[in-house]
């Protein structure tokens, strides 16, 4: 184990620069105030139960985090009835809530990215992945320390963190000595302090409890060479005793963060050769750790969209075009709708039913539009109008009879609601897509369908489709009021229609 401060005058002067740093420009992100009712009540204040539901309820996360702990398998013994947090207090009591609170926070101010520094950011997103990997693995086996592991993972390069936040001149110079990831064997040489012993310094700084910064500790990593040929065959490391299992954890899944992150083949190697290493010492199956780790991973990519294991930069840009396409596209819609109102009055049906179609096809960026007119005297929907690229057979080809089946479409026009469709290709959605779509128009990978009844009565649909090339879209709000709109202008001209041909036929 390290830990521990130094005494060395140059440690001394590193430590008295930085602490001169965060009194200047603040604790990092809000450290030290965003724990401080949580840490206040861990401590046992006098009414220390109530101080922690006062706690927890002041934020709707923590205490819907609180209540699934408590109504969990974990504690499967107090019962699956945990309604209150002030009954969760009891059955979890203050330090494991505690520690599940200083997790949550620290998520928070980390994924925030509040820093300017790109190191700092790096760092943060590393201690948030390392949170994530401890969460997974301890979870595994129920560990009621899950929390505790958590938070000392978090915390475990805080000394990486504080550096490079508040010493960024200083961070260069490490990595210029040491090199990328390794800045930790040149911080005694230059800083005359490790970064492990800077971040132990900050913990103890700011009144972090014990078991905290006992869990900070980083645990020697046995090697994992081949044995000597006059060693057993069985030769393993002997596992860690209780006390040390948490800074396992947290060195475990400090160590596998950093290989994480880099998102390559050498970083998977690296954690494939931690994970077989660290799996006997924590009493734990290598598959076991293996599952975990990946299962952090994909959660650090989907939610928290980590770099570059989320490859950033791409989904920045796609979220940014499509956020200027969407906008665009809105006022395309509100344009077509604009139109539309002007000619409802004088327009056809088949009139309405084209500037309709043409105004989703361009506000909604579809790659095909089509619209399906129902024929009372064939009982039949038949494709009848389209934008995009579709050939003229193949939109003769799309009909189906108007009775009844258990399918999307007759779905949409009995509810005579719009429907959307994000994942046409789910295997157990295949059952809901009738053959004549999967015949000709199995290409989409996303859908809309505009129902369109007339006196409580379908007249056909509107069909809009997106194929892979366009990024994946979940309509707004808007966009559906829009599109609701649309329709009821279109039904306005069919009804108009048919009261003109009633006064008509009675005329006649």
């Amino acid at each position: 184990m390290t830990g521990g401060t130094t005494n060395s005058h140059l440690g001394e002067q590193t430590l008295a620069l930085l602490w001169e740093r965060t009194r200047r420009q603040g604790d990092m992100p809000a450290f030290a105030k965003a724990i401080g009712a949580v840490l206040g009540a861990m401590r046992g204040e006098e009414d220390g139960e109530f101080s922690m539901t006062e706690t927890v309820l002041s934020d709707p996360v923590l205490t819907n985090k609180v209540l699934r702990l408590a109504n969990s398998s974990m504690y499967s013994a107090f019962g699956q009835h945990v309604n209150t947090v002030s009954k969760a207090v009891l059955v979890l009591g203050t330090e494991a809530i505690g520690h599940l609170a200083l997790g949550l926070k620290l998520v928070e101010e980390l994924s925030s990215g509040a820093s300017d520094s790109t190191q700092a950011h790096v760092e943060m997103e590393k201690a948030v992945l390392a949170g994530l990997v401890a969460r997974e693995i301890a979870a595994t086996v129920r560990s009621p320390q899950t929390e505790l592991a958590v938070v000392c993972s978090m915390l475990h390069t805080l000394g990486r963190m504080m550096v490079t936040f508040y010493l960024p001149e200083h961070w260069q110079k490490l990595q210029q000595r040491g090199g990328s990831g390794n800045e930790d064997a040149a911080a005694r040489e230059l800083l005359g302090i490790t970064l492990e012993e800077i971040g132990m310094a900050a913990a103890q700084r700011w009144n972090l409890p014990g078991n905290l910064v006992t869990g900070m500790r980083s645990v020697a990593m046995p090697s994992d060479d081949a044995p000597a040929d006059d060693a057993p065959a069985n030769d393993t490391p002997a596992a860690l005793p209780a006390s040390d299992w948490v800074a396992g954890i947290a060195t475990l899944s400090r160590h596998c963060a950093a290989s994480l992150w880099n998102d390559d083949e050498a970083g998977a190697a690296e954690v494939a050769r931690i994970s077989a290493v660290f799996s006997p010492l924590l009493g734990l199956e290598l598959e076991q750790v293996r599952g975990a780790i990946a299962q952090a991973r994909e959660t650090a990519a989907e939610e928290l969209a980590i770099a570059p294991l989320s490859k950033p930069l791409e989904r920045r840009a796609r979220a940014m075009a499509q956020t200027r396409q969407r906008a665009a596209g809105n006022r395309i819609l509100q344009s077509g709708l604009a139109d539309m109102r002007d000619m409802v009055d004088s327009a056809s049906p088949g009139q309405m039913v084209s500037a309709a179609l043409e105004t989703v096809y361009k506000g909604l960026d579809f790659s095909r539009a089509v619209a399906f007119v129902r024929n009372r005297r064939e009982n039949r929907y038949a494709a009848r109008m389209c934008f995009g690229s579709l050939p003229k057979e193949q939109l003769a080809a799309m009909s189906f009879e108007d009775a009844y089946e258990p399918n999307v479409f007759h779905a949409a026009l009995n509810s005579d609601r719009v429907i959307f469709i994000e994942n046409a290709r789910d295997p157990k959605f295949a059952a809901k897509l009738p053959q004549w779509w999967k015949t000709g128009l199995a290409e989409a990978r996303s859908f809309v369908i505009l129902p369109l009844s007339a006196n409580g009565q379908p007249t056909g649909f509107l069909y809009g489709d997106w194929d892979e090339t366009f990024p994946e879209i979940q309509l707004s709000p808007t966009e559906f009021a829009l599109l609701n709109d649309l329709r009821g202008l279109v039904v306005k001209a069919i009804e108009r229609r048919h009261q003109l041909e009633l006064v008509s036929s009675r005329a006649a």
